[in-house]
């Protein structure tokens, strides 16, 4: 900010909140998957996994023994660095906008849908400039708004909350938006580990999957295979990301899910039970791959 004051924000801004958010959830997610896959292969690759099943415990037990542990390391340190950003946000904030600039068009805060398209009536050509940058005639947005108001009340609020400070509320799903993440990456990459048996090797598909393959699957639909690619965790999860979080990343129309939070997708969402079952799945699934390979593995 002090070099470039009108690129990046102070600190404390709603702009810097979100930018910092959003990479400390995808390289969580990283790094998270990179202990696991560590704590899923250790025992082989240091040669000590004979010794510890000589000892009689339980595969089983010597398994899941690991996701207490990588949590107790990967969930603090999460909670200690978000604490810090939003303790920064809260002391240093700029303060409340009193417009939503959409598109370089000032708007009032804090409008309903139906206050939303009374402005849009009475303010015609800034409306048009605002929804529909380009040369439009501002008397065409009149008619769209009637029947178009849901889309465009969307666009309103995703450019309001993204320009706001984040409430406390807002804040709090954020932080446990993310510990999810850091904590499915662990898991994810512990079962993965444990199933191949070779860390760089899972490493690689697990940064694979959170750089490339969820980027590409969340921005275009693929004919015939919408449902696979919402089987894909990181699908879920961006569904599942904060308003606050998704207006930062120019999120639309992903629709409400839980946490309030407003996808960030460029594919139809999938209902909310079935983003539930996909978190729940990749978690539950991929333990019980993860337990069941220590238990056939060969000492």
């Amino acid at each position: 900010h002090a070099i470039d004051p009108a690129s990046y924000g102070p600190a404390g801004s709603p702009s810097v909140f979100s930018g910092i958010c959003n990479p400390m959830a995808e390289f969580g997610f990283i790094i998270a998957a990179t202990l696991g896959t560590a704590a899923g292969t250790t025992d082989l690759t240091d040669g000590v996994f004979r010794q510890l099943v000589i000892t009689g415990r339980s595969r089983l037990s010597l398994y899941f023994a690991r996701i207490p542990a990588g949590l107790a390391i990967l969930l603090p340190l999460v909670a200690v660095a978000f604490t810090m950003l939003c303790l920064v946000t809260s002391y240093e904030g700029v303060p409340q906008p009193s417009s939503v600039e959409v598109n370089g068009v000032s708007i009032p805060v804090r409008l309903d849908e139906s206050q939303l398209h009374s402005w849009i009536d009475q303010h015609p050509r800034q409306a048009a400039a605002a929804f529909q940058p380009g040369p439009v005639p501002s008397a065409a947005l009149v008619p769209s708004a009637n029947r178009d108001i849901a889309t465009l009340y969307g666009e309103y609020h995703s450019d309001e909350i993204a320009g706001s400070n984040p409430a406390t509320n807002e804040m709090v799903k954020i932080g446990l938006w993310i510990e999810l993440e850091v904590g499915i990456g662990f898991m994810v990459g512990l079962g993965l580990g444990s199933l191949t048996g070779q860390r760089t090797v899972s490493t690689i598909v697990m940064i694979a999957l959170e750089i490339i393959v969820t980027p590409i699957l969340a921005a275009h639909v693929i004919p015939y295979f919408l449902d696979g690619q919402r089987l894909v965790v990181g699908i879920a999860l961006d569904q599942l990301r904060p308003a606050g979080l998704a207006a930062g990343l120019g999120g639309h129309g992903a629709g409400k899910a839980l946490f309030g939070g407003k996808g960030v997708l460029q594919i139809p969402p999938m209902p909310t039970w079935a983003m539930i079952l996909v978190i729940a799945g990749w978690i539950v699934g991929w333990s019980v791959i993860g337990g069941w390979k220590m238990v056939t593995r060969d000492a």
